[in-house]
């Protein structure tokens, strides 16, 4: 094999593909990237068996041929050569030169015939949305993972289609978030559980522009991202989400709206009082008008009023700060609405639409003096 290709689109391909590398395995074949010229066009793809990811680039097939190169010293190389033509040169023993301008590296290379390859998709159904929905999608969304393998479900998001909406839920037993997005055709009703690690090197590829379009489509086993001459095939999580309806109230005691960034940046002002893996809950005094913040560690306390607009009673309830301010960062409205029942039922913030609701846990906690 032999191709000729520029460095900014080699470096950006194997960046693309490198997310699906295998990093913990026994077959060192999953620690490669395949780089596939055997056609008309230049492949390269990385799979660790859960996520595969296969991107095209432009360059000049000199040889055809396909070799499997370690992405770890393969990505090094190509990330520090001269910013010029890249020439990859294999021979009949699978020795691989990389040469760009005096620079030239020989590797060993492993057969493109050993690796293995994404699964063949055949798309049941599929739906179209913009690259710049789906990053904010996860954007809004993935925080809310859990960050263990003790709830295989916790570590995945659900994607629920119904008529020309879909709705993405995660969850880690502290926390709920929910983000619902109108559609622009109508498509029969499907759930799907998407590992988190895959919406996160998704988010990482995407460029977000409002005007390219990403294709998600469904398998029993698989979803399918494509978009800008990448495809990325990822296995589901098997088994049946939570139920969220039920944990989702509409009732409440207590309404504030509130300046969003005020509040954001108080609840984080109040954080330079907690020590890494210190549980100090922020608390929270409603009254008439205003909002009081106080925390108390041992390397001090705070305390700081917030002007409001409150229905209903007043109330005392504490939060893990770290959990409010996920949901307030990702949130781009001017102002928020907090719903609460009593101080031992969870917090929702959501919009009048319900485009985005967020649910959070309260803690107990002493009173501050």
């Amino acid at each position: 094999m032999k191709i000729v290709c520029s460095k900014s689109n080699l470096a950006k391909g194997v960046s693309i593909v490198s997310k699906a590398v295998a990093t913990k395995t026994t077959m060192p074949i999953l620690e490669c990237i395949l780089v596939d010229a055997s056609l008309d066009i230049i492949k390269l793809t990385a799979n660790d068996m859960e996520l595969g990811i296969e991107t095209t680039i432009e360059g000049e097939i000199i040889e055809h041929g396909i070799i499997a190169l370690n992405a770890k010293l393969f990505s090094e190389i190509v990330r520090k050569l001269p910013d010029n033509e890249v020439v990859i040169d294999t021979d009949a023993s699978n020795q691989t030169m990389i040469s760009c301008e005096k620079a030239k590296f020989t590797i060993a290379a492993q057969s493109g015939e050993d690796f293995s390859y994404l699964p063949a998709i055949e798309k049941e159904d599929s739906i179209e949305i913009s690259e710049f929905t789906l990053k904010e999608v996860i954007r809004q969304t993935i925080f809310s993972i859990a960050d263990n393998d003790t709830n295989k479900m916790m570590a995945g998001e659900l994607f629920e289609i119904e008529e020309d909406m879909l709705k993405v839920v995660s969850l880690d037993g502290h926390r709920i978030s929910i983000r619902k997005i109108n559609l622009k055709n109508s498509y029969e009703r499907r759930k799907v559980i998407v590992p988190g690690k895959t919406l996160q090197e998704i988010s990482k590829i995407i460029s977000g522009e409002s005007d390219a379009e990403v294709e998600i489509s469904f398998t029993k086993n698989h979803i399918v991202f494509e978009f800008d001459k990448t495809l990325v095939v990822s296995r589901l999580i098997e088994g049946d989400y939570f139920r969220i309806d039920q944990m989702i109230s509409s009732d409440y005691e207590t309404k504030v709206k509130v300046n969003k960034r005020e509040l954001l940046d108080c609840i984080d002002r109040a954080t330079l009082l907690i020590k890494e893996g210190d549980k100090k809950p922020i608390i929270i005094s409603i009254g008439d008008e205003a909002m009081e913040l106080k925390i108390k560690s041992q390397i001090g306390s705070m305390d700081e009023e917030i002007m409001i607009e409150k229905e209903g009673k007043d109330l005392l309830i504490g939060f893990n700060p770290k959990f409010m301010i996920d949901a307030l960062r990702v949130i781009d409205d001017e102002e928020v609405d907090l719903y609460f029942m009593n101080a031992k039922a969870p917090c929702f913030i959501r919009n009048e639409q319900q485009s985005y609701i967020y649910l959070i846990l309260p803690v107990n906690f002493n009173v501050v003096a």
